[in-house]
């Protein structure tokens, strides 16, 4: 296999210097280069349309462009699911151009999920200065002043679901002219619709559909998506319409060279309850980026969080001052909550190679269109193989050579990663996971609908059926919507489009707010409220450290003052949870695994104060509400006899009472941690209850449940997969070097029982009396696992 040495000189500047027993690096794979496969311009296609894109570069399109450009313009929805840096934008560019060239009137709308990527989809389109197309932006940074001459001359706007939803449609009579004409609808990186976001999406690019039908228009949906699996039926279900699929990538790729690197142990250093603990992610991207950034090297860093990408990029510039204060000033950070003009000043450098490093959170991965970058790192697993390939294909996007470094976090799953390989570079991309049915979901979606626009019987098909009805008529119940025999009509002055939040927080967002100045520093979602803003609480916003004073949640917001103690906070939290009813049950004698919904109620009772050595200076009390989620969950049963004589059968292992809660508590958070490769999560979309007797199943039991009310789909995917989830736990447990559990393994981040009691060889006891007795019993591939307690409960 060809080496793709300009990433293996690069490889080795960040290595230099560590001795062999101390390397990070796990394990490289080179890529190979990939061939360009070409196709001619259709006849279809606008002359005017074709001029131009030859003019600016394109002088041949590639196969996958064209036959999803020509099913497109034959009337036919489709989706593309091709690689990063395929041009996937050239295969609507084509068909929605040539249609607006030839049609005065025709129109168009592009949503995508970043306002940086609708950004850079406008200029490429407006710099090939089409004849009469007039596109232009409508989005929240969109000038008051500007809206009203978009509405009423624009022909191909750029927006988002976010605009869509309370700014189009929710006033669609001010846009007749668009809807009257409306030829085709883009759907951009549609991927990154899943879960609650995703199924909220699902809902209103139907009832986009139903407005469109109203005005007379049938408007055609182009899909593009990074390579997942099933872009077909994950389309067909986002769109409610039948979607062909081009999957085949006709690009070409320059050679690329993957590395796995493991952060090393910290010496005399542990965490909590004395587990070894890993050199951060962030810390060793800093290192990575500088030495990247001497090599001359345009390099990304993409880090989990904004705090993350604020440190990373302070960490390589501190490092590079050392060396040349010039080189210190071509790294920045980029993310989500920078002012527009911040955004596009940044965007501008990184297109003319001002800057050569930049640290961003995921803002960037779909972001703007940077070509002939050197390097990514991605520090900490972003939650979803398509995700992770997305940002690695950042790199090379113009056919050179690239290197990709994935740093694991001290976390189970990265951990798993960068000791099997085969996992992350073989493995085939997830499913993408929503469910338009969640009626947490489709009663705010459908009240919105009925809002805009009468709700008749005969479109119930599309938003659910009987489902749809049967929410229908509690909302009719809940005096939401009057019930005609014309239809469902919406009861009040009010827009609901104000009030529903298609993000799937869960209401309205908490303020943070500067008590001495009143200004907004930021938001938090209000189901974490409690646990990130509780008085007391260490707020981090711009670098900046914050003391919360207050936090008052029927207002919705917390007041903090400026200070920067010597100590970081964590909540403690107890939880429980119950059991409202259950989908789906499999016994294997012994043990039962479930699918079901469930209500988790939790209560914020304190925190814990840090030095940042790990050191606990002490716990403060707290006086909060407690807080329910209505959600969905998977969970397993044991009998008390196979824990406690499982030593005595086939793949048993005998736990005695005292071990039973610890052990619990570890399977679940281990499982916690694996789910993300079955199912299209992060660990922090989900969450886990464990107990050595639950009040409802009358036994010990693990629960995994989605965090969104309603459930977001992931416990319904940890059901499915069951047999290898745990098997992959299991198997990150064991291979795992620390003596009783770390972070790599049992340990969380986010235990609201500061992970205690945590038994790391109980966990292995417990998984392998479950796997025992699915094989004993006849496997079936589905099911899950989750949290743990002690008399109670624990939560994750």
């Amino acid at each position: 296999m060809a080496e793709s040495k300009r990433a293996r000189r690069l490889l080795n500047r960040v290595t230099a210097g560590i001795p062999e027993p101390a390397d990070p690096v796990t394990h490289v794979a080179e890529q190979p280069a990939r061939e360009a496969r070409c196709a001619d311009w259709p006849a279809w296609a606008h002359p005017d349309v074709v001029a131009a894109l030859r003019e600016s570069g394109v002088e041949q399109p590639w196969t996958h462009q064209i036959e999803a450009g020509s099913l497109a313009h034959a009337g036919k929805h489709v989706v593309i699911s091709t690689g990063t840096a395929s041009g996937k934008s050239l295969a609507y560019q084509l068909p929605v151009l040539s249609t607006l060239a030839e049609d005065d009137r025709a129109c168009a709308l592009y949503l995508s999920p970043t306002k940086a990527l609708g950004a850079d989809q406008l200029r490429t389109v407006s710099s090939l200065d089409i004849p009469g197309v007039r596109a232009a932006s409508y989005d929240g940074d969109t000038p008051m002043g500007e809206r009203d001459w978009v509405r009423a001359h624009a022909r191909f706007v750029f927006t988002n679901p976010d605009m869509l939803h309370r700014g189009i449609l929710a006033s669609h009579a001010r846009w007749a002219r668009l809807f009257r004409k409306l030829a085709y609808v883009i759907v951009d990186e549609c991927h990154g619709y899943r879960g609650v976001f995703g199924s909220h999406v699902a809902l209103l690019l139907r009832r986009l559909q139903r407005v469109a039908h109203r005005y007379g228009s049938s408007p055609v949906f182009v899909l593009a998506s990074a390579t997942m699996a099933d872009p077909a039926g994950f389309a067909q279900r986002l769109t409610g319409q039948e979607c062909a699929a081009v999957v085949e990538d006709g690009s070409p790729r320059g050679a690329r060279t993957v590395a796995l690197w493991e952060p090393p142990l910290l010496e005399d250093f542990s965490g909590e309850n004395g587990a070894p603990v890993r050199r951060s992610a962030g810390a060793e991207a800093s290192r990575i980026l500088a030495e990247l950034v001497v090599e001359g090297a345009r390099t990304l860093a993409f880090v989990r969080s904004r705090r993350g990408a604020e440190l990373t990029a302070l960490g390589a510039r501190r490092i590079l001052s050392e060396v040349d204060d010039k080189l210190a000033g071509q790294v920045a950070a980029y993310r989500a909550g920078f002012l527009p003009e911040e955004r596009r000043k940044l965007e501008r450098a990184l297109l003319t190679g001002e800057l050569l490093g930049v640290a961003t959170t995921n803002a960037l991965e779909l972001g703007v269109d940077i070509a002939g970058l050197d390097a990514v790192v991605v520090a900490g697993y972003p939650g979803t193989l398509a995700s992770f390939w997305q940002q690695a294909g950042r790199a090379g996007r113009a056919g050179d050579e690239a290197l990709v470094v994935f740093v694991a976090r001290d976390d189970p799953l990265d951990t798993y990663l960068v000791h099997h390989p085969s996992a992350i570079l073989d493995r085939p991309v997830e499913t993408t996971v929503l469910d338009p049915a969640n009626p947490y979901v489709l009663a705010p979606q459908l009240a919105c609908a009925a809002a805009e626009l009468p709700l008749t019987s005969g479109e119930l098909e599309a938003f659910g059926g009987e489902t749809a009805r049967a929410v229908l008529e509690s909302l009719v119940a809940d005096k939401v919507l009057r019930r005609r025999p014309s239809g469902w009509y919406w009861t009040s002055r009010d827009r609901p489009q104000y009030e529903v939040d298609i993000r799937g927080s869960g209401g309205e967002q908490v303020a943070v707010v500067e008590a001495d100045t009143s200004r907004l520093l930021g938001t938090v979602d209000p189901g974490s409220a409690c646990a990130t803003v509780h008085p007391g609480a260490v707020y981090l916003h711009q670098g900046l450290s914050y003391v919360v004073d207050e936090l008052d949640l029927e207002s919705g917001i917390a007041l903090v003052h400026a200070e920067d103690p010597e100590w970081t906070t964590s909540a403690r939290e107890v939880a429980d949870i119950a059991v409202l009813s259950t989908q789906e049950r499999v016994d294997y004698g012994g043990v039962s695994v479930c699918l079901g919904d469930v209500a988790v109620s939790s209560q914020v009772v304190g925190y814990l104060r840090r030095r940042p050595s790990g050191e606990i200076i002490d716990h403060v009390p707290l006086d909060l509400p407690e807080q329910t989620l209505e959600t969905r969950a998977v969970w397993y049963t044991i009998s008390a006899d196979l824990l406690e004589e499982g030593g005595r059968t086939p793949g048993g292992a005998g736990l005695e009472p005292a071990r039973i809660p610890g052990a619990l508590h570890a399977a679940e958070h281990a499982a916690i941690g694996l789910l993300p490769l079955f199912a299209t999560c992060d660990r922090w979309d989900i969450g886990g209850v464990s107990t050595a007797l639950h009040a409802d199943t009358g036994e010990a039991t693990v629960f995994v449940h989605d965090g969104h009310p309603g459930g977001a789909g992931f416990a319904d995917r940890g059901f499915s997969a069951l047999v290898p989830w745990l098997v992959t736990t299991r198997e990150a447990i064991v291979s795992c070097e620390c003596p009783a559990g770390c972070p790599s393994c049992v340990q969380s981040p986010k235990c609201g029982n500061g992970n205690d009691p945590l038994d790391k060889a109980g966990a292995v006891a417990v998984l392998d009396t479950v796997l025992g007795a699915v094989r004993r019993h006849g496997t079936r591939h589905g099911h899950g696992g989750v949290q743990a307690a002690t008399g109670a409960a624990a939560t994750s």
